[in-house]
């Protein structure tokens, strides 16, 4: 049973994460409809207000909320929590924070109010990247993994996306 229930969790993991990377996309998309001319912004973001509901309503809270479900019961299954658990479970807080602050965007667009630019949302969509790879990092690698070396592993990925960033609002800029 226990190795049905981690399925389960793993692939709801995958199909959370695919709404989270897919909708700042959208909200990216959105945003920038607004430079468009009056009667194709309103077309695009007409279209981008369903795909958006539908995938944050119909995929990446209903993922969300059964990776929570059978997370805690693979918990339960395990017995005792390891040491690596823990630093892990403290990043999956901060993804569902993250998870919450999409949800913040997601209400504020679909009130039509654009607060983030298409750059800021961009750098946004990094944080979930970042979650991904310590989250995976940990459980695939657990106590073989250094804290110090895991950390450095983590700020050099950041430094990487944050310049990968920079290089294609350059490249767009042109």
């Amino acid at each position: 049973m226990y190795f049905y229930i981690k399925a389960l969790h793993i692939i709801f993991i995958v199909t959370w994460f695919s709404g989270m990377f897919y909708i700042v996309r959208l909200f990216i998309y959105n945003a920038e409809a607004g430079d468009k001319p009056p009667m194709e912004r309103d077309i695009l973001r007409q279209q981008f207000t369903i795909m958006i509901k539908r995938l944050w309503l119909g995929i990446t809270i209903p993922s969300a909320i059964l990776t929570l479900l059978f997370g805690p019961w693979i918990l339960y299954m395990m017995g005792a929590i390891p040491t690596y658990m823990w630093i892990k479970l403290a990043f999956v807080l901060g993804l569902y924070l993250y998870n919450f602050s999409l949800h913040h965007i997601y209400r504020q667009q679909m009130k039509g109010i654009f607060i983030y630019t298409s750059q800021q949302l961009r750098i946004w969509n990094e944080v979930a990247t970042i979650f991904l790879f310590a989250i995976v990092m940990l459980i695939t690698v657990k106590q073989s993994m250094s804290f110090v070396w895991g950390l450095i592993g983590l700020i050099s990925l950041v430094i990487l996306l944050m310049t990968a960033i920079r290089i294609y609002k350059a490249m767009r800029s042109r």
